[in-house]
């Protein structure tokens, strides 16, 4: 048997039948959430089987809200020993971007009031009573991605961040992006996408308190933002109206037909289910507009967006890309459906960045180099990987601007040992997911009625758009050929933005102020939006 910090992995001959994989995990401790005492009722414990499938019982009545690969582990049990088994928790390590490069020094104006009498907080001239005692008080800024989800523990009467986590977003047996996690959370199994996020937050609240040694009844807020669909799933609201056109949420409607102020949502933490004070509220701030969520109203916050004249363009890069162009007085975003290829989906070797993921390659005159995360050993190539190795296909000429390879030949060798490759099928997916990526940009600047050249700053924001290299993104037409002196990686400034919400109410007003300014622009229905994405297919540097 070997293992490691997530994943398990036996012979078929020391198997034990009508062992559960609980019962496995616990021989190597291997840790698995669980609240409900293993009875199948939590769903905190999912696990992937990757190998062993057939010496599993039948899912049980618990199970079947989950697809393969997907099990629980305290109902799947073992019933044969033909095969290896083996597993993984669904936190694995994947390198997951919880920094900002930007300022953490916030303001603070949230009205809590600390005194004899215990724990306050002033709203609308009321006052709500918190805790009973004076204590110290702290808050939660949590990003939810659809990957991923980043948390902040933070002091509340000092701002500071005491605590960083991340994991893998539990809701992946729904789907590996928002269609499929609309389309799983319109089926009977609605509200287990929910019951999942809610679980492993509340999982990830004890494990972050322990060290610190933090009662849950101190944490008194949280601010979670997220795109429209992984928001709506966290407050347990209807998301089919966001799969169907015009893609709006059902508050963005609300909004729309003036039964709501904004698109901020509150709820108390009883209410949620969340396990902190009860009476703490449950933030997130306003959408801009259908997939545009608050993760990017939150990274606008975050990076002075609206402070100044100078034209910005925000760029926050992902399945889905968000692009904000502007300043205090114009603004206008759209959103640019990329698809997974950059993250891992429609190619051959394509990985999310776990270890072993190849995330650096050069080619030289010795061959094709590269690096893995963890210095592991190569399992596959994600997204920066891929973004520098169709750079270095061009610069070596084994590859044209059409994406058609020297002497006609189908794949590239990136590493014989692993006989692992990339195929001109797989390009042709990473053309189109980067023709809507660039083409988004495009339009956006165009419709704004400005040049490249006008733009005083562009962010780029997201784990993905840190890890770049930025002149081989140009070099493709991954992103259009900005100036590189204008071009700021900000890191994950929606965990950045939200830490700045939590913590001032003065932001959160003037978001809300602001996001009511922001045209919202619907690319598809551009003239131009085939011929920019025709050219957007091309490998080459492309401008306006």
């Amino acid at each position: 048997m070997t293992s490691n910090n997530y994943k398990y992995e036996e012979n078929s001959s020391s198997l034990s039948l009508n062992t559960t994989i609980f019962q496995c995990a616990d021989k190597i401790k291997l840790r698995i959430p669980t609240s409900c005492g293993r009875l199948g009722e939590c769903h905190e414990c999912i696990v992937e089987i990757l190998n062993g499938k057939s010496n599993l019982s039948n899912r049980t009545e618990e199970e079947m809200f989950l697809k393969d690969p997907f099990r629980l582990a305290c109902q799947a049990k073992i019933v044969s020993t033909k095969e290896k088994l083996s597993f993984r928790p669904r936190n694995r390590d994947r390198k997951i971007l919880t920094d900002s490069f930007l300022p953490k020094t916030f303001e603070l104006s949230n009205n809590f009031i600390i005194s004899s009498n215990g724990v306050e907080k002033k709203e609308n001239d009321t006052f709500v009573k918190l805790l009973d005692k004076e204590s110290d008080i702290y808050g939660l800024a949590i990003d939810v991605g659809t990957t991923t989800v980043a948390i902040n523990l933070v002091n509340l009467l000092t701002g500071e961040i005491l605590l960083t986590s991340s994991y893998e977003n539990p809701q992946v047996f729904g789907g590996s992006d928002v269609i499929n996690r609309i389309s799983y959370d319109s089926t009977k199994f609605k509200g287990e996408l929910h019951k999942a996020i809610i679980s492993s937050v509340n999982f990830e609240i004890g494990e972050m308190i322990k060290p610190l040694k933090i009662r849950r009844r101190q944490i008194i807020e949280i601010t979670i933002v997220g795109n429209t669909t992984m928001r709506d799933i966290f407050f347990d609201l209807n998301v089919e109206t966001i799969g169907l056109k015009p893609y709006k949420s059902s508050i963005e409607f609300d909004y729309i037909n003036n039964k709501v102020e904004s698109t901020e949502l509150k709820r108390s933490a009883k209410e949620m289910g969340i396990r902190i004070n009860p009476k703490a509220l449950i933030y997130s701030p306003p959408l801009i507009a259908s997939h545009i969520g608050s993760d990017v109203s939150a990274g606008l916050i975050s990076s002075s967006f609206f402070d100044n004249d100078s034209n910005k363009l925000f760029i926050d890069i992902g399945t889905n890309t968000e692009v904000v162009i502007g300043n205090s007085k114009k603004m206008s975003a759209a959103s640019c459906p990329a698809g997974p290829a950059f993250e891992g989906g429609e190619v051959t070797f394509g990985m999310p960045g776990y270890d072993g993921a190849i995330e650096k390659v050069k080619w030289n005159d010795g061959g094709i180099t590269f690096q893995t995360i963890g210095n592991s050993e190569p399992l596959g190539i994600c997204g920066s990987g891929l973004i520098d190795l169709l750079s270095e296909m061009k610069k070596k000429k084994y590859m044209n601007d059409l994406g058609q390879f020297k002497n006609q030949e189908n794949e590239l060798i990136i590493d014989k040992e692993n006989n692992i490759l990339i195929s001109r099928k797989d390009v042709s997916a990473l053309a189109q997911a980067k023709a809507a990526n660039v083409c988004g940009q495009a339009l956006t600047i165009k419709d704004y009625g400005i040049s490249i050249n006008d733009l005083d700053t562009v962010y780029l924001a997201g784990g993905f758009a840190s890890y770049i290299d930025v002149d081989n993104a140009r070099e493709i037409g991954f992103i259009l050929n900005f100036p590189e002196d204008k071009i700021v990686k900000i890191g994950n400034s929606a965990l950045n933005g939200a830490t700045h919400l939590l913590l001032s109410d003065q932001a959160r007003n003037k978001l809300v102020k602001y996001v009511k300014q922001i045209n919202h622009l619907e690319l598809e229905t551009k003239t131009e939006f085939f011929d920019y994405f025709v050219e957007g297919c091309q490998f080459k540097k492309i401008n306006l």
